[in-house]
């Protein structure tokens, strides 16, 4: 299989559109449905009251995501390079490796992601990184489901590299990785989303209180040094690298009483 440039730029422009509407149409329903037409019957579950998000910085967070989504489009150049030389494992028949190994191929990129991007992630807040690549992500200290891929184009580049990592260890079908991709952005923008809607006592379960929480990742943004995993709190507890108030401030706002604040609001 040889490179061609002609295909390479359709694998971009597809890229970009399929990167671009699946931002465009899971933050933006997520915004309308919370910050405009529930947001009064939820405020309640609005994790920081304190902190009323600017326009300008929701601003901010469109439009360092729509300039990762274009970084994103050429990651996919990138792939189709690995590609036609090789590299990769991707694979298009279902019956050369199964369902059960689709399946199992799924979770296994999920826990892949949730590794590299705790130890990414933590990376980029070493001093000598986290101006240069992190601080564009961290401007919003409340931020609102646009944020959830606003980042520096530098930023962007390490997260856009769990895939070509992933189909260099291990056969994926292409529906894998399109699946990972919709999973990765889901839970992307309920991090960022600003409501907390897991349930009370979801921390106190033996089994659930290993996935995160909006708490979690919105604590991130307002304390900055906690809080790196992104959908498992597995290596947060190991590396000690939990908010101390994680599960108190969770409690707290899940606990909230709706009624008084209505009244209030």
């Amino acid at each position: 299989m040889e490179f061609e440039w002609n295909k390479a730029l359709l694998v971009f422009g597809f890229g970009m559109l399929f990167f671009g509407l699946r931002y465009v149409v899971m933050a933006g329903t997520a915004f309308l449905i919370f910050w405009k037409f529930l947001y009064n019957r939820l405020h309640h579950r609005w994790i920081q009251q304190d902190r009323v998000p600017e326009k300008k910085k929701i601003l901010h967070e469109i439009k360092y995501s729509l300039l990762t989504m274009v970084i994103f489009g050429m990651v996919g150049i990138w792939i189709y390079f690995m590609k036609t030389q090789g590299w990769t494992q991707i694979y298009t028949d279902f019956h050369e490796y199964g369902w059960g190994y689709f399946l199992l191929s799924l979770v296994g990129i999920i826990l892949l992601h949730d590794a590299y991007f705790y130890w990414t992630h933590r990376a980029m807040h070493h001093p000598k990184l986290f101006k240069h690549m992190h601080l564009t992500h961290h401007i919003p200290t409340n931020p609102s489901p646009w944020a959830a891929f606003a980042f520096h184009p530098y930023e962007a580049v390490v997260e856009a590299g769990i895939v070509p990592l992933a189909v260099l260890l291990f056969p994926l079908h292409t529906y894998t990785i399109v699946a990972f991709l919709f999973y990765m952005t889901f839970l992307n923008v309920l991090g960022h989303l600003g409501f907390e809607m897991f349930p009370k006592r979801f921390l106190d379960n033996v089994v659930l209180r290993y996935h995160n929480t909006t708490t979690h990742h919105n604590m991130h943004h307002r304390y900055f040094h906690c809080n790196y995993g992104l959908y498992f709190n597995w290596w947060d507890r190991w590396m000690g690298t939990n908010h101390v108030n994680y599960k108190e401030r969770f409690d707290e706002v899940t606990n909230r009483d709706k009624e008084k604040q209505m009244q209030i609001g």
